[in-house]
């Protein structure tokens, strides 16, 4: 887990640590909760904690990998078929399978962050060219939005607020 907030460094570092902190807090709005709590379905539309966490792999593996031509490995869910299916959890994939997922999507991130400039072009799932400074503000603001949904989620099944562990 992350410590602390991005104070002090380099723009690369400042961003890529506030990508880890939100990251961390999808991770913590999980911790604790048996699976029929993680999948229970907490809005009309359906939305339920894992499928957030499988979302956010697959945006991650999207906008870092697939956008500067690296290898995203196989994904559990066909956006072609179906726009909505990288937001639910099938009957097959386990919490452990998704949180796997996540971690290896979070890795390949990682080592395309770590290998390019700020300023490395790729081409967006839409087409447009994208720096990577782009795509790490985009996926630090994509994932604190959907941890926000998750802190509510969260409180919904079991009361816990927050968005980190307390000492």
């Amino acid at each position: 887990m992350t410590k602390g907030r991005p104070l002090t460094g380099g723009e690369k570092e400042i961003l890529h640590r506030a990508l880890d902190r939100h990251r961390d807090a999808v991770l913590w709005k999980i911790e604790g909760l048996d699976d029929e709590r993680l999948r229970r379905p907490m809005t009309p539309s359906g939305t339920n904690l894992l499928g957030l966490v499988k979302h956010l792999a697959g945006a991650e593996l999207g906008w870092f990998c697939e956008a500067f031509g690296r290898e995203t490995g196989p994904l559990p869910f066909d956006l072609d078929a179906d726009e909505e299916s990288d937001l639910r959890v099938e009957p097959h994939e386990s919490t452990a399978d998704v949180v796997a997922f996540y971690a290896r999507a979070r890795a390949a991130a990682d080592r395309t962050i770590a290998e390019l400039d700020l300023d490395a072009v790729g081409t967006a799932w839409f087409g447009d060219a994208v720096s990577l400074r782009f795509v790490l503000v985009h996926m630090a603001t994509e994932t604190a939005r959907h941890a926000g949904h998750m802190d509510v989620l969260r409180e919904l099944a079991d009361g816990a607020t927050g968005d980190h562990r307390r000492g």
